[in-house]
């Protein structure tokens, strides 16, 4: 059974409820492009239908913004946006959303002249003016530099310091209604992060996640390593299962968060004996931002090629888009981030070339069969 959960405060996100005694609330995002207004209400409606209390919108620019207002007229879901490098469209779309998502991690690339200090300030009183909640969104790949900076011997920390940080601004500015997140690809990390942060703050209610958790099954057993160790101990209350799917199958991400949950409250635990001991493959949930659709495809092939592999202790990265692509590949043993007509190839934070969809597989087999060779050479004596 879970334990009580933490005491944290209220916040309110449209018709929803977060945190404060209330049932953990499972969301969604949405993968279509935000531009295809008929698809992207009919899979935020899906959403919704298949039980998800918040759904989340990226948007890019004013095109997706225009589009978005017209999305918030013909669904009745409960609307997150998410700013990710563009945090000034937030006066654009504020009156027809009831949450916003925004990256501490990228508030440095537009207003350089601009402290962040005084964005974030601006962006809580957006959040005032039209009654809407803010999440900060702390990811793995996209730090906030200067706390990279200052915590180089623990990545985790540099997370949890820049949660607290922004926690603490949004308390300086005389806001409430606001959650955080703390994600990793690595569920082990999640656990560890969101624990510091709720030891600090038990007050401030967690939305969780793995991010780039992957394709189903894996991707969910490695989510429900996490929320079983959280929610079990009285942390998380809004949570998403991120996986790669097509669009059709979106739904799947909330059918699999509430059955997690189920079986939590219930007593029901999945142990998995030597899972993440072998190969790993995290692959971003497919969204808006994604510019080919192929990314999913890609992926899905990327497990098959790599089967071979399966117990070698390497992780193989496959990002969607430009945003995610560059930094949350830089770990990764070999790491695919994908444009509209070719593949970033890379190995760790070294880019070993530019390759089309049709030829990127082949490149990935030669270049796994090396890591692998190099895996099995002997040591050489001193």
């Amino acid at each position: 059974m879970a334990a009580a959960r933490n005491p944290t405060r209220t916040v309110k996100a449209g018709t929803i409820q977060i945190g404060g005694g209330a049932p953990i609330v499972v969301q969604s995002m949405c993968a279509t492009r935000t531009k295809d207004i008929d698809l992207t209400v009919a899979q935020a409606e899906r959403l919704r239908g298949a039980g998800a209390g918040l759904v989340r919108i990226a948007i890019d620019n004013d095109r997706d913004a225009e589009a978005l207002i017209e999305i918030r007229r013909q669904t009745k879901a409960n609307l997150v946006v998410d700013l990710q490098e563009n945090y000034p469209l937030a006066v654009k779309i504020a009156p027809h959303v009831d949450k916003i998502r925004y990256n501490p991690g990228h508030l440095h690339h537009v207003e350089k002249e601009k402290s962040v200090e005084d964005k974030v300030r601006w962006l809580v009183s957006i959040a005032k003016e039209y009654g809407l909640a803010l999440r900060i969104g702390v990811n793995c790949g996209s730090a906030a530099p200067e706390f990279l900076e200052r915590y180089q011997q623990d990545h985790l920390e540099a997370l949890v310091q820049s949660a607290l940080c922004h926690a603490d601004l949004m308390e300086k500015f005389g806001f409430s209604n606001f959650v955080v997140s703390l994600k990793d690809s690595d569920p082990n990390k999640v656990v560890q992060a969101n624990r510091r942060f709720a030891a600090a703050r038990p007050d401030v209610p967690l939305h969780l996640g793995v991010t780039e958790a992957g394709l189903p099954p894996d991707g969910i057993i490695k989510t429900r390593i996490a929320f079983e160790q959280l929610i079990s101990n009285g942390i998380g209350d809004t949570v998403r299962v991120s996986l790669t799917l097509p669009n059709d199958r979106k739904h799947e991400e909330v059918m699999a968060g509430l059955q997690i949950l189920k079986d939590i409250k219930e007593g029901r635990f999945v142990s998995v004996p030597n899972f993440g001991k072998g190969l790993n493959i995290i692959s971003c949930p497919s969204c808006s931002r994604v510019e080919n659709e192929r990314f999913v495809e890609l992926a899905e092939k990327v497990k098959d090629l790599t089967a071979y592999a399966k117990k070698h202790r390497l992780t193989i990265a496959v990002m969607g888009c430009r945003v995610n692509g560059p930094g949350e590949t830089d770990d990764a043993d070999l790491g695919l981030w994908c444009g509209p007509t070719t593949v970033h190839f890379k190995r760790r934070s070294r880019e070993l070339g530019v390759f089309g969809y049709d030829e990127i597989l082949a490149r990935l087999k030669t270049e796994l069969d090396r890591l692998i060779r190099e895996q099995n050479s002997p040591a050489v004596p001193c």
